[in-house]
């Protein structure tokens, strides 16, 4: 892409950041949309062709189907330019493609013969929602989810190096029970696991049934085929779900229900940013200066978490995209109206923002060191955080009022390792219960987390 292009794009996916979605540019660009329509149209013209019910269509020979399948194995940028200059005089963008198909193949006797077998008793929605289904499921398990993987990776890996790094957890904002950084990161890293289950889990449908949906024109020229098992197997054939009861759309239930999902993921990791911004706020992360790099125009020091901030705005982005589509794409007025066309136009847009906040999310992790000094001055900073454990124990030994006595001591000020050992030394409970409570630190008071941390 030229650095003029770049620089009057109105869409940043297809300027400044659009090096870093070239991935996605082969399934949801215009040429990637016309690419999976002549599959559709292809295969559905090879299974009409090798069904023998089917008379009037001859079974191709070897030759014919090697062409068939050249042409779409063929089919690049410039032959998609051809079709939109069909497309232009027909002022349809399907109709367009079979009047291309036909000049293609217009040398083959075979395919000339049978011409008309080409869009067969389809309408168009027959082949935009199979094709539809293919762009997605090819971005969803070659692009998106291995994407997703990555984050997931590093979440681990960053579970497994702090899994005893102890840490001052923080509810409401405020000094709570310690963990271990590496349990923080393990807590979303099992969140996005779950997230990706439920993306890679949405079964893709599709249907090839007619003006609405009931066979009526395939019917009309073959009354006696059974023209339902013909489209099951043909759906099934190109990795599908079926879908056999539908209006003149694929209703889009499976699209919204992926999207729905891929939003899900998103919100995850719009805390995971939130998160990671507020550690290196707070110190427990330093992130690795970049030579050249410059924090701030002004404040030479600055190394800003822009990273994070960047993957939290993208995904913002994305999730306006995706809920819209989640919610609009399953409404049609009767059989159909156009509002889904040009909203499913912006799916690549919805998934580029989404895999633009995966990028900058892993940059960012990246550059992530933990800084323990920081983590443990916090730590022995609050030694009221260990009132949890002592009136619990308290509890255990059947000492009256052990929360309250706790919370007299603790709520609201700090309390030094002194004042948590007088309190401990003097309970009423047995001298070992004592010993341990006394042998007890911040630091300490980790639970299983460093166990769970590894298991990831």
């Amino acid at each position: 892409m030229s650095a003029g292009t770049e620089l009057t794009a109105l869409c940043p996916l297809d300027g400044r950041y659009a090096r870093k979605l070239d991935a996605l540019r082969p399934q949801f660009s215009e040429y990637g949309l016309i690419r999976r329509r002549l599959q559709v149209e292809i295969e559905w013209l090879k299974a009409l062709a090798a069904d023998p019910e089917l008379a009037d269509l001859p079974a191709f020979s070897a030759q014919t189907l090697a062409d068939l399948d050249a042409l779409v194995s063929g089919f690049g940028p410039a032959e998609a330019a051809e079709v939109k200059g069909i497309e232009a005089v027909t002022n349809h963008d399907v109709k367009a493609l079979e009047y291309w198909i036909r000049r293609r193949l217009a040398g083959n006797p075979e395919v000339t013969r049978v011409a008309e077998f080409i869009h067969f008793a389809c309408t168009s929605e027959d082949i935009n929602n199979l094709a539809h289904a293919l762009m997605l499921r090819e971005a969803r398990d070659e692009t998106m989810l291995p994407g997703l993987d990555r984050v997931v990776g590093c979440l681990r890996d960053l579970a497994h190096r702090f899994a005893d790094l102890p840490m001052m957890a923080r509810t409401h904002g405020q000094p709570a029970t310690p963990t271990t950084l590496g349990k923080e990161m393990a807590n979303f890293a099992s969140r996005l696991l779950r997230a990706r289950s439920r993306i890679a889990g949405v079964r893709l449908l599709g249907k090839i049934n007619g003006a609405v949906g009931n066979y009526n024109a395939h019917l009309a020229a073959y009354p006696d085929h059974d023209w339902e098992s013909f489209a099951r197997r043909f759906v099934d054939a190109l990795g599908l779900e079926f879908n056999a009861y539908t209006i003149q759309i694929e209703p889009h239930d499976a699209l919204a229900e992926l999207f729905d999902a891929f939003a899900a993921a998103n919100q995850v990791l719009v805390d995971l940013n939130r998160d990671l911004w507020a550690y290196i706020s707070l110190g427990y992360f330093r992130q690795k200066p970049k030579a050249g790099e410059i924090g701030s125009s002004t404040m030479p020091h600055k190394v800003n978490p822009i990273d994070f901030e960047n993957s939290e705005g993208n995904l913002g982005l994305a999730n306006a995209l995706l809920r819209h589509l989640a919610e609009k794409l399953p409404v049609s007025r009767l059989q159909r109206d156009l509002t889904d066309s040009t909203v499913l136009r912006n799916m690549g847009v919805a998934l580029g923002y989404t895999l633009l906040a995966y990028d900058s999310l892993l940059r960012g992790l990246g550059k992530l060191e933990a800084d323990p000094e920081r983590l443990d001055a916090d730590l022995d900073a609050n030694w009221e955080l260990l009132a949890e454990a002592v009136q619990t124990v308290m509890r255990r030994y059947g000492v009256a009022n052990p929360y309250e006595r706790l919370k007299d001591l603790t709520r609201g000020r700090r309390v030094s390792r002194d004042d948590m050992h007088e309190f401990i030394a003097g309970l009423e409970i047995p001298p070992e219960a004592r010993q341990a409570l006394l042998a007890l630190t911040p630091g300490r008071y980790v639970g299983l987390a460093a166990k769970l941390a590894r298991r990831i």
